[in-house]
């Protein structure tokens, strides 16, 4: 997908405040069913096309006036993924804004997750 320039630059604004990590890392948290909250914040027609086992659903639009629902506890570990790595930084920064404190974001996202033949899930 072609993003626009500010798109980026405010991406790129915010990167140095979130914590990435790759598919890998969230494989393996996964396969060691290791306690943390895995959120997909893509749009609903994205999510029905397939998601990672295990996450929910709080699409970028909804996950700042959602997420004290679903995490109550701001020290939980939070890792949002969107479908490149762009949507899920913008919204780590938010969720470290309202207090969550373990807040990372999938670097590469479900293209990468995909690329690396790892299971999805409708």
């Amino acid at each position: 997908m072609q993003h626009n320039n500010n798109f980026l630059a405010l991406v790129e604004e915010y990167r140095p405040h979130v914590k990435e990590v790759d598919v890998n890392y969230v494989k393996n948290k996964l396969d060691n069913n290791e306690d943390f909250t895995l959120i997909d914040v893509r749009e609903d027609h994205e999510w029905n096309q397939g998601h990672i086992p295990n996450a929910i659903h709080m699409s970028r639009g909804t996950i700042e006036r959602d997420i004290e629902k679903t995490v109550i506890n701001k020290n939980t570990t939070v890792v949002l993924y969107c479908g490149g790595g762009f949507r899920s930084v913008l919204s780590a920064y938010n969720l470290q804004k309202m207090g969550y404190t373990n807040v990372i974001s999938m670097d590469g996202g479900m293209r990468d997750w995909l690329t690396s033949g790892f299971k999805v899930t409708l």
